[in-house]
């Protein structure tokens, strides 16, 4: 399933989770191969073997039958690397999507602003969003902090959050990335690590 602007209303202010189940999900944002390339590239960058992890915790969730959501940045802009055409846009082998998973396309930083997300994950009574994908600073952070406001309860999986650095700022990556996980978890999400969920899982399957 396949989302895009055009086809979906963004969420309006004030119109917080209204399911009554305690669905999870595990939300993937932005692994496009624009990310790769910066990686590839030696650009300042934290946690650059986040997309073994994603990828793990993908299989995961569909085994244990939790949705895996998808958000992928596109920009009309023919010179973007997110441009339809551009070969950043593609998504990393981490975040393709299976057969029946939902793919949202955003124009804006937070996954909730520019598409149905929030009408989605009520409509499936999802109530809690396990984040992981990039980039930590600016998609990761307003799209937790967005979720959080809306009701929904937010875990960030943060070896599972890519971070590049602000240089021109004079910002490194670390610094953006651990601000912005300390003021998350300050307020707005729970912050855990890929092997305690997966440790976690094999521990409810031996039960």
């Amino acid at each position: 399933m396949t989302f895009s602007p055009a086809q979906t209303s963004p969420i309006e202010l004030g119109q917080q989770y209204k399911g009554n189940g305690q669905m999870k999900a595990l939300l993937i944002i932005d692994m496009q191969m624009e990310m790769q390339h910066r990686i590839q590239a030696g650009v300042d960058c934290v946690n650059a073997d986040a997309p073994d992890r994603i990828n793990a915790l993908a299989s995961f969730h569909r085994g244990q039958g939790w949705p895996v959501i998808h958000i992928r940045h596109s920009d009309d802009n023919p010179h973007s690397p997110f441009h339809w055409d551009a070969k950043g846009c593609p998504p990393m082998a981490c975040a393709e999507a299976a057969e029946n998973e939902a793919v949202f396309f955003k124009r804006t930083s937070s996954a909730f602003a520019s598409t149905g997300l929030a009408d989605y994950l009520n409509s499936q009574e999802i109530s809690d969003l396990i984040v992981v994908g990039a980039v930590a600073g600016f998609c990761v952070n307003s799209t937790v902090r967005a979720g959080s406001d809306l009701g929904f309860k937010i875990t960030v999986v943060e070896d599972a959050v890519v971070g590049f650095g602000l240089p021109e700022s004079g910002q490194s990556a670390h610094m953006i990335f651990d601000a912005t996980m300390a003021l998350l978890r300050s307020d707005f999400a729970e912050i855990t690590m890929t092997a305690k969920i997966l440790n976690a899982g094999k521990v409810q399957k031996e039960m």
